[in-house]
């Protein structure tokens, strides 16, 4: 498997590049190339490390245009997609031989540096105003890993994920919006009913820095109440589950 991998950088992004790039190099992939675009002009040794030319004056914040561009440059089918403070894991490429190639978008473990889970199997937002404020409030958004049939509620973090070019091509991200407004919803909104979201397990990659958030794996009974709530089977529930849902939307 060869990959792209394309690295958002900023101002202070030159303390973790080193690291970052020194473990993709680690992997032993065979075919691989590293883009950084953003504000750093740091040089590196490896040939195969590349400066796409971006003007930052032109929209503050315009990780969209970025990401797109990363996919334009792009040599290889699988192209990653991550932020300068996400760290491959020893054995990530090793979990992408054992995973195999058939996907269109995948998402692997997000670990943050303190080892809990960030959002990276993630049924959050939904299309429904209170149970996105529940969630939101709860912070109970993270799906099980072995739930794998829910893509058309899901959510892809712009932290880090791993896509075909030719699906980033057909679906690039709305160069209208720049960073915190809501980018990566709107882009995961867009393409949940066009492919089946994919989680390999076996791959792993860790923040290098802190995360304030702290997300928790959503039980098994908000699960289901949200899947009853969301195809519009909430009159066949029964009426101590629909107690439950009420009393829960109305915190």
């Amino acid at each position: 498997m060869d990959f792209t991998f394309g690295i958002i950088t900023s101002k202070n992004s030159d303390s973790y590049l080193h690291k970052i790039i020194n473990n993709i190099e680690k992997q032993k992939i065979p075919n691989y190339e590293i883009l950084l675009i953003g504000d750093t002009k740091k040089t590196f040794e490896n040939p195969l490390v590349k400066h796409i030319e971006f003007d930052e004056s032109v929209k503050e914040g315009w990780i969209t245009k970025k990401k797109n561009l990363i996919t334009q440059n792009s040599k290889y089918e699988n192209v990653v997609y991550m932020h300068d403070y996400i760290n491959l894991d020893k054995d990530w490429y090793q979990g992408y031989l054992n995973y195999g190639n058939d996907f269109k978008v995948c998402i692997n473990k997000i670990i943050t540096k303190d080892n809990f889970r960030y959002r990276d199997w993630t049924l959050w937002p939904l299309n429904n105003n209170k149970f996105d404020q529940y969630l939101n409030r709860t912070r109970k958004c993270l799906l099980p890993y072995d739930v794998n049939n829910l893509s058309r509620y899901m959510y892809i973090s712009g932290a880090y994920w791993v896509a075909k070019k030719k699906f980033m091509v057909k679906y690039p991200l709305n160069e209208k919006l720049a960073w915190g407004e809501g980018e990566d919803v709107e882009w995961s909104k867009r393409i949940r009913k066009k492919t089946i979201f994919k989680f390999n397990e076996l791959s792993t990659v860790k923040f290098l820095k802190e995360k304030d958030t702290i997300y928790s794996e959503i039980d098994g009974l908000t699960l289901e109440m949200i899947l009853d709530y969301e195809t519009n089977t909430f009159m066949k529930i029964s009426d101590k589950t629909k107690i439950y849902i009420k009393k829960l939307l109305n915190r």
